[in-house]
């Protein structure tokens, strides 16, 4: 029989959560991502509980435990209870009595297995009692042990219920899937079926489960597999995959961790900032990256005008793009570049130069700086 570990599991605090619940005779099962990725050895960030206990219950239970019950979500049947200073989401099983794109009506139910058919796939629908046992109603432990992702019943029917599942059904593959094995067929012929649904997802959504996505440590067959079902081209227009997996080895290679920016220029498209709802920070790294790569400076000048990590970046891209490897001695002209600091201030050059002039004099000593490998001294830039 297979059992969840790990500290999270054991600590008083979640512990304590399930007891407020069980000791009134109620069940209380871990379900989701914490028994997902405790199975898989993952780290577990999130702890989600369903029972069987209305949400006016939990609510009542969890106060008279000394806990702290917040109903973040009490129409759909959430309560967040704070124990040890950390959320825990307990949720009421539910059923679908009717779906309709994002949203759907739902009734609370009263077993994990009328639960789990509302779920998107099987390796979520997996649940533990307190004591460790894993509950699997419908089968989704074979295919979490074969690291395939695969839709609950109906691949079709499911993502009817919320678009964003197509996305999710990439992203999970690129966390979670077995990268020799390949995408789960009728997933994704399901996904390419419904590609347009996706016009009907707000930017934000999207935007986040993309950044998700190319955070992943080797995302390149998810996306290439979005790429051939057309739902790339939905989501980023302008975008290609083949050069993705290219980026992902420089990277490796190079110990890069997985950028979602560095990725996306790598992607190329259009109009990022504005579909994917990117920051104003995000969107002025992406900006950057792709002015860099189409310039002409070399590593030290990059890692002097852009600092360490920005000119990694734009060095790893030019070779993706290229197909020409980096030079061997590019990470320490980057290091030699971002360590230098330009000796010379506008100060320096008046009163003799003012105004347009100071600046257009300015520029041209750097340049004769950076061209000299930094070694130009203050003394021979002023001479």
């Amino acid at each position: 029989m297979m059992r969840v570990h790990g500290d999270w599991f054991f600590a008083d605090h979640t512990q304590a959560v399930c007891r407020a619940l069980t000791g009134a005779g109620h069940q209380a099962l871990f379900v989701g991502g914490c028994v997902r990725n405790a199975l898989l050895g993952a780290p577990v960030t999130d702890i989600d509980i369903a029972t069987d206990a209305r949400p006016e219950q939990v609510m009542n239970l969890a106060a008279a435990a000394g806990l702290k019950p917040v109903p973040t979500g009490f129409e759909h049947g959430t309560v967040t209870v704070v124990a040890g200073h950390l959320p825990h989401e307990v949720t009421t099983f539910r059923r679908d009595v009717e779906t309709f794109g994002r949203h759907a009506v739902v009734a609370f139910a009263d077993t994990a297995e009328e639960d789990a058919h509302r779920r998107d796939f099987t390796m979520n629908a997996l649940y533990a009692t307190p004591g460790g046992e894993v509950i699997d109603p419908l089968g989704g432990l074979p295919d979490l042990v074969a690291r395939r992702v695969r839709f609950i019943d109906d691949a079709d029917a499911r993502i009817r219920e919320d678009y964003l599942r197509i996305l999710r059904f990439f992203r999970f593959h690129a966390w979670y899937g077995d990268p020799e094995g390949g995408l789960d067929a009728s997933g994704l012929a399901a996904c390419a079926a419904n590609v347009g649904g996706l016009e009907k997802l707000s930017r934000e959504r999207v935007g986040v489960e993309i950044k998700k996505l190319l955070s992943a440590p080797d995302p390149g067959q998810s996306v290439a597999a979005m790429d051939q079902s057309g739902v790339l081209s939905h989501s980023l227009p302008g975008a290609v995959s083949r050069l993705l997996p290219v980026l992902v080895h420089l990277e490796k290679g190079w110990g890069m961790a997985p950028d979602p920016m560095r990725r996306l220029a790598a992607l190329g498209g259009e109009d990022h900032a504005e579909r994917l709802r990117l920051s104003k920070a995000e969107a002025r790294k992406l900006d950057r990256l792709r002015d860099a790569v189409g310039g002409s400076a070399g590593a030290a000048e990059l890692g002097y005008r852009l600092g360490s990590e920005a000119a990694c970046d734009v060095v790893l891209l030019r070779a993706t793009a290229t197909g020409a490897p980096p030079s061997e001695d590019a990470r320490d002209q980057i290091a030699e570049g971002a360590a230098a600091e330009f000796p010379l201030t506008a100060s320096d050059l008046m009163p003799d130069h003012t105004g347009p002039a100071l600046g257009a004099r300015l520029k041209e000593l750097e340049a004769r700086w950076i061209a000299s490998g930094f070694r130009l001294t203050r003394e021979q830039l002023l001479g």
